[in-house]
């Protein structure tokens, strides 16, 4: 073809990234690598083959660890903590830039690594994966530089497990072990089976920057591997992020053991046009949305749902881009779609569109296809119910299925027809609309006027079955710290029994629940003798089950109002049941010191007082944050409520256990189905008569009384509650977080031990952060 030739037709041609150099690398170990632990390599042992998807071709030989290997690991990763925590932040700060500046000098080779083993394009690699590396470490040396100053209250967990998936090796490698590492922790960590060169190859960067031995260790396999990490007891965290279903599993596996858990899973997240986009470049975003790294992202904008009154024009633009599309080898910086990771994940993608596509109207994009390799065509699918199953399975390719809607509430109600919650994005050039949809959509993330933003400084994460947690940010730091204080272990509170001569006031007196804003009979129709140290009958406490439980989560569930008032509102709420508990404060003192025989009864309600007061305080000052992210524009973090939160109070303070659950829980907007202290239950109920003067919509509190340990089951495993916090007496822990994993809700528990209520641990930011969800908000903007 001549120079004029080209011009004319302005085709593009090849151009070919070499991978002379990488695999000069792999040859440097003889096509066969060992483990890494303790700072050094482990020689190869039983191995399996990583592969070129482009291609078919085999790669290298990678080991397959065995259960051995992980417990060596964990070992040394056990061992090389205390020393890791201990130096300063300072000190760790200096590595992880290390880190960071050898992966800025190893990029190219990195690049081309991920994309040989991945089958992502290369322009994607090199300009967006590797730099998005390098700026998680040199944000998280930072991190460390600053925690003894910012975190003087938090200290490192332990050692982490972390399991990464296949569809960003190296950045969610990154991800895992740089907010680790940089707040004192260790990591044991497993790459994907199919893609574990670069996390091989990052090891060897560890040696170099002088990452102490057994910080970082890296040990490959298939799920064995993962299981053999979740399951062993030297383990005090589990990050993993892949499907919903493993996270599923995973959460019933690590029930009980105490061990910390984040979770980043599935989505099938909504791409919106509104009729005032600009629909260009809406079809660009679009592209990224779900043709990035072949569709193969767990953020993928993979449901488009468009304005009806330009769904046809859009659809026409769309295709025509769809056309322009280029399908071919990953290393040519040219092409736009590479190969998907593996001939299991094509034959998966390709039957679940054979079995869904006769719901749609089906367009594939006209690209040349190679003759080899797992490659699948850009596809678009019109026409879609809601109920259709491409439209809420993740499909994990690059897929795309449409839909129209014709308000921006019928928008909102599509975008959050799934099970799932990690990320949306929606087109208008209308501010106003934007920022009124964005806080309605149920995602941890959501992107305006463009797509797939990410940055170190913005936490990312889901709500729903996309799992729990941020990684990211200061929000992101928690989930690898905890609160420096000593816990005592939990000795279960027994009720009174009832004495040989029993005193009977004349007057009967049973306590109902309190329900939807109203005191309501237990289903059951039982309820049981409360009875003082004294040998006096304080009164008779329903025995709430199942079917009560159901009935306060509907309740709760309808008061939904209650999160869209605003901090002012609720704060002057809660001022007003302060003021209404003490003007009762007497009464209460008497009635806490016959209920549980001790004499801190006015101690007890003059904290519930000040509590309330402080979370009233909180109510409209717990503010969210404009994050620091290199983009025209703004990131915004917003702290929203959880949704319905279950709560089992503490048995010791059967009113300031209970004021400090509901307190900051209610004043961040959420509602709750609290079940009261098991042995000192009338202090509850004695409670919600003040609740029901304090002008508190009905179904924000709930409150049950009964058996905790017969309350635990329906009440974590309602799917309509968001969370479940537990400060109970009774062991419930290990079956509260069994029973979560339905769908994958968030858990606060105690695993048996106690906290200080009356002191600073008792109330604090550590409250504020378990009711609220952090969303992050892109906006950019200009011309």
């Amino acid at each position: 073809m001549t120079i004029k030739e080209i011009f004319d037709s302005m085709d593009y041609g090849t151009a070919p990234e070499s991978a002379k150099e990488a695999m000069a690398w792999i040859e440097e170990h003889d096509g066969a690598f060992g483990l890494f632990i303790d700072g050094g390599w482990t020689k190869p042992g039983q191995t399996f083959d990583t592969k070129n998807p482009a291609n078919g071709e085999r790669l290298a030989k990678v080991t397959q660890a065995g259960a051995d290997d992980v417990d060596r690991a964990v070992q040394a990763a056990r061992k090389a903590q205390p020393g890791w925590a201990k130096i300063s932040g300072h000190e760790r700060a200096r590595i992880l830039y290390a880190i960071a500046r050898l992966v800025q000098k190893h990029s190219r080779l990195f690049a081309v690594l991920e994309t040989l083993d991945n089958g992502k394009p290369i322009r994607e690699s090199r300009d967006i994966d590797i730099p998005l590396v390098a700026r998680h470490f040199y944000y998280h040396a930072g991190m460390a530089q600053l925690q003894d100053a910012e975190l003087p209250d938090r200290e490192a967990l332990g050692v982490a497990g972390q399991i990464i998936p296949w569809n960003f090796p190296l950045l969610m490698l990154s991800w895992k072990i740089a907010p680790a590492i940089a707040m004192g922790n260790t990591v044991v960590l497993k790459p994907a089976e199919y893609t574990s060169l670069t996390a091989l190859l990052f090891a060897q960067i560890c040696e170099e920057a002088g990452v102490p031995r057994g910080v970082v260790n890296i040990v490959t396999g298939d799920g064995a591997v993962g299981e053999a990490i979740v399951t062993h007891e030297g383990i005090d965290k589990i990050a993993f992020t892949g499907s919903t279903d493993v996270g599923r599993i995973i959460r019933r596996a690590t029930a009980g053991t105490g061990k910390s858990l984040t979770l980043e899973l599935g989505g099938k997240s909504p791409y919106i046009v509104f009729d005032d986009a600009d629909l260009d470049s809406a079809v660009e975003g679009l592209v990224d949305a779900i043709w990035f790294n072949q569709g193969q992202v767990c953020c993928a904008g993979s449901r488009l749902l468009v304005h009806e009154p330009v769904a046809d024009r859009f659809y026409e633009k769309l295709k025509a881009r769809m056309a322009k599309l280029r399908v071919g080898d990953p290393l040519d910086k040219s092409i736009d779609v590479g190969a998907l990771v593996d001939p299991v994940q094509l034959d998966r993608v390709t039957k679940l569109v054979e079995a869904g596509a006769d719901d749609g109207d089906v367009f594939q994009a006209p690209a040349e296809m190679p003759a080899n390799g797992c490659y699948y065509p850009p596809t678009l699918i019109t026409g879609m119910s809601p109920a259709s199953s491409l439209m809420q399975e993740e499909i994990f390719g690059p897929v795309l299925v449409a839909t129209t809607f014709r308000t921006p509430e019928e928008a909102v109600s599509l975008a959050n027809n799934t099970r799932y919650g990690l990320a949306a994005t929606l087109w208008s050039e209308n501010v106003n609309l934007a920022l009124d949809v964005a806080p309605k959509l149920a995602a941890g993330v959501v992107w305006v006027n463009g797509t797939n933003m990410f940055d170190a400084a913005a936490g990312f994460g889901g709500v729903r079955e996309s799992g729990f947690g941020r990684e990211g940010g200061w929000e992101g730091l928690l989930a690898y710290t905890r609160p420096r204080r000593k816990t005592t272990t939990l000795k279960p509170i027994a009720a009174f029994p009832a004495p040989k001569d029993a005193r009977v006031d004349a007057l009967d007196r049973t306590a109902k629940l309190y329900i939807g804003g109203k005191q309501a009979r237990p289903d059951g129709g039982y309820s049981r003798p409360v009875w003082s140290k004294t040998g006096d009958l304080a009164g008779h406490a329903s025995l709430a089950n199942r079917k009560d439980v159901r009935n306060a989560v509907e309740a709760a569930t309808g008061a939904a109002g209650w999160a869209k008032t605003t901090g002012h509102a609720r704060a002057q709420i809660l001022y007003y049941i302060g003021e209404n508990l003490s003007a009762r404060a007497d009464e209460f003192a008497h009635r806490l010191n016959a209920l549980t025989g001790a004499r801190n009864g006015k101690a007890e309600v003059e904290r519930s007082i000040d509590r309330l007061f402080t979370y009233a305080a909180w109510a409209d000052k717990y503010d969210g944050a404009a994050k620091p992210v290199p983009l025209r524009g703004v990131a915004l973090a917003m702290n929203e409520p959880v949704g319905v939160i279950g709560q089992f109070c503490p048995d010791d303070h059967p009113l300031l256990g209970l004021v400090s659950l509901v307190a900051p829980a209610i004043a961040m907007g959420n509602r709750v189905v609290t079940v009261a202290s098991e042995p000192f239950p009338l202090a509850a109920t004695d409670f919600y008569q003040v609740l029901e003067t304090s002008d508190l919509p009905g179904g924000v509190v709930n409150i049950l009384t009964g058996s905790h340990a017969e309350l635990a089951a329906p009440l974590a495993g309602h799917l309509g509650v968001d969370a479940v916090w537990s400060a109970s007496g009774a062991d419930i822990s290990s079956l509260i977080e069994l029973e979560s994993a339905g769908n994958l809700k968030r858990t606060w528990v105690n695993n048996a031990r106690g906290r200080d209520w009356m002191g600073a641990d008792g109330e604090g930011r550590e409250f504020l952060a378990q009711a609220t969800e952090v969303k992050s908000v892109w906006v950019p903007y200009g011309e």
